[in-house]
């Protein structure tokens, strides 16, 4: 006898383990700098732990897409969430620049396999549906990073050691875990559909598909790259600069909440086009704000990153 598939208890789940992707994002942006000064880190040695988040992130999300199939989503989950647990337990016993980059690597691989199976789940679950829900799924990562940035806030106010930062992701890690416990999952929209490997990978080799492939290696330096440093760079900007990045995505979730209603009045292209204009014109600003200005350079950073990720994801699906 099949098992049901429970739609509604597995989007919950890849809701809640994308939060826990987002609060590896906005604590670890938090902890940078106090890293880098209990482990005595040179800011090369910090910039290199850094990047091991989105090596791993990278790594998981191009390896996840052709895995999905071959190996299911059960698998694809599970480790999703040994990477989240292992990366954090090992953050939090740490000695050394070497096992602080290997338990970074281990958190990027577990954000990445949450996001490349999602977005597979989501779209095999709501064939009929699927950009609505995938914005809407989309929407907990900026609200993750919200709620990391103020407990990361509150937890540093309090004078709580960067450790107890880590240990705040252990227990939303085990629920999302214990909510894919023994799921059963659809089929991805490839196979739903009958489209070969082959297939498949043809249009992988498109020159738009390939073009998109670019943009969005820009795209996610911009908005993960910015956001992940954004504590560190501007903490001599005179206010809090963790609050910056929860005012950022603070606004992220307000305009992915109404991404529908943008879109039925904006064509997708011209919402990238707007995306990308924006988004380089709050860098810049962000690169001389100074004091609470800097909120206001944040506020057009992030009106331009807001849609950009999602919206990439769905030009190529239309596409």
């Amino acid at each position: 006898m099949i098992k049901a598939i429970n739609k509604s208890r597995l989007y919950n789940a890849s809701c809640l383990a994308l939060v826990v992707t987002a609060l590896s994002f906005a604590i670890r942006a938090n902890l940078l700098g106090e890293l880098g000064a209990e482990f005595e880190l040179s800011p090369k040695e910090m910039g290199q732990t850094a990047a091991a988040a989105f090596w791993g992130f990278t790594i998981a999300m191009f390896a996840g897409g052709p895995l999905c199939d071959f190996i299911g989503m059960k698998t694809m989950y599970r480790i999703a969430f040994l990477g989240h647990v292992l990366g954090i337990v090992l953050t939090i016993y740490a000695v050394g620049f070497w096992s602080l980059f290997f338990s970074t690597l281990l958190v990027g691989l577990g954000n990445g396999f949450v996001e490349a199976t999602s977005y597979s789940m989501v779209t095999g679950m709501y064939p009929d549906d699927k950009a609505r829900k995938i914005n809407d799924w989309h929407i907990w990562f900026p609200a993750g990073i919200v709620i990391g940035g103020i407990l990361g806030f509150l937890l540093t106010w309090l004078g709580a050691g960067w450790k107890w930062q880590m240990i705040i992701m252990i227990p939303p890690t085990l629920v999302y875990g214990f909510l894919f416990f023994r799921q059963e999952f659809p089929p991805s929209e490839r196979v739903a559909q009958g489209v070969s490997n082959k297939e498949m990978i043809k249009e992988c080799f498109r020159p738009l598909f390939l073009f998109m492939v670019g943009c969005m290696f820009l795209t996610g330096a911009t908005e993960l790259g910015t956001n992940q440093w954004i504590a560190e760079l501007l903490s001599a900007v005179g206010v809090p600069s963790i609050l910056l990045l929860v005012f950022i995505n603070g606004i992220m979730v307000v305009g992915r909440a109404n991404a529908g209603f943008i879109l039925k009045r904006l064509p997708t292209p011209g919402l990238l086009f707007f995306s990308a204009v924006f988004s380089f014109a709050g860098l810049i600003w962000l690169g001389y704000a100074q004091g609470y200005t800097a909120f206001a350079a944040a506020a057009v950073f992030a009106v331009g990153v807001c849609f950009f990720w999602p919206t990439m994801i769905g030009f190529v699906s239309e596409n």
